[in-house]
C-alpha cells in the first residue's frame, strides 16, 4: 500500500512514540515530520528490511508488531527482538552508518513511519533531549538482550518461557471483548525461536503451565492468569 497522509498518522496522536521521543520537538518541526515521512503498510509475513541492506531511514511502529530476527546456519530463525507500537527498528545500524545486521518481518498487519536519515540527524543535531531519549533506549535495548544471552546459556527452559512471557505482556497491547484479559498473540514457532528451543518444547511447556492455571490458551492467543506464580517460576522482579 502506498504513502498516505491523514490525520490519524500525525505524530502527536501516536501517543506512545509522542511521549517517548517526539514530544521534545516544536511544532514546526513536528509539522515538518508529519508532512515528509513515509507511511507504508505491511501485511503479515511481508519484510521491512533484510540483513545486509543499506538503511537510508528508520521505522516507527504505528500499529501491529515486528520481529527481529537472524537466519542461522540450522537454517532456523533466532529472534533478537519484537517491536510493538511506539518503537524504533533499524535505529542501531542508521546511528552506526552500517547495512542492517537483522531482518524485520511483520508478524500481523503492520504500519510503520519512515523518517528519512537526513530528517532524522538533523533532529538529533537541533534537538539534544531528542538524542537523549534514543541513547536511553538503546542502552535499554542492549540491558535486554545481555540479559536474554545470560537466560539462554544458564536457565532452565522452563524459567525461559516463564520470563519471556511476562516480558512480552509488558509490551502487547491486544485484548479481546469477550476475554478481557491482556493475551500474548505469537505461534509457538516464533515463541520457540526466542527463547532459543523447539515448538515442541514450547508445546509442551505451555500446556503444563495451562494445567497448573497459570496461563489459558484460545488458539494461538496466550492469557496470563497467574501473575505472581509466573513471576516465582521465572525468578524475575517485574
Amino acid at each position: 500500500m502506498g504513502p498516505r497522509k491523514d490525520k490519524e498518522t500525525q505524530c502527536e496522536l501516536c501517543h506512545l512514540a509522542f511521549q517517548r521521543f517526539f514530544i521534545c520537538l516544536d511544532r514546526a518541526d513536528l509539522q515538518y515530520i508529519n508532512n515528509e515521512k513515509e507511511i507504508r503498510t505491511y501485511r503479515k509475513g511481508m519484510d521491512i528490511f533484510e540483513e545486509g541492506h543499506k538503511t537510508h531511514g528508520i521505522f516507527c511502529i504505528k500499529s501491529g508488531q515486528v520481529k527481529l530476527y537472524k537466519n542461522g546456519f540450522d537454517g532456523r530463525e533466532h529472534i533478537t527482538r519484537i517491536a510493538f507500537p511506539g518503537d524504533f527498528i533499524g535505529m542501531r545500524a542508521l546511528l552506526s552508518g552500517r547495512d542492517y545486521s537483522v531482518n524485520a518481518t511483520a508478524m500481523e498487519e503492520t504500519t510503520a513511519c519512515f523518517i528519512s536519515k537526513s530528517d532524522f540527524f538533523q533532529l538529533m543535531i537541533k534537538y539534544p533531549d531528542f538524542s537523549r531519549r534514543l541513547m536511553v533506549t538503546l542502552t535499554q535495548l542492549l540491558e535486554e538482550a545481555e540479559s536474554r544471552l545470560i537466560g539462554i546459556a544458564h536457565r532452565p527452559l522452563r524459567e525461559r518461557l516463564a520470563e519471556s512471557l511476562l516480558f512480552l505482556q509488558r509490551s502487547f497491547h491486544g485484548t479481546s471483548p469477550s476475554y478481557p484479559l491482556t493475551y500474548l498473540n505469537l505461534t509457538r514457532t516464533d515463541l520457540a525461536n526466542i527463547i532459543g528451543t523447539t515448538p515442541e518444547s514450547v508445546i509442551r511447556l505451555l500446556s503444563a503451565l495451562k494445567d497448573e492455571r497459570i496461563i489459558s490458551i484460545k488458539g494461538r492467543k496466550i492469557y496470563i492468569l497467574d501473575r505472581p506464580r509466573l513471576e516465582f517460576i521465572a525468578n524475575a522482579k517485574y
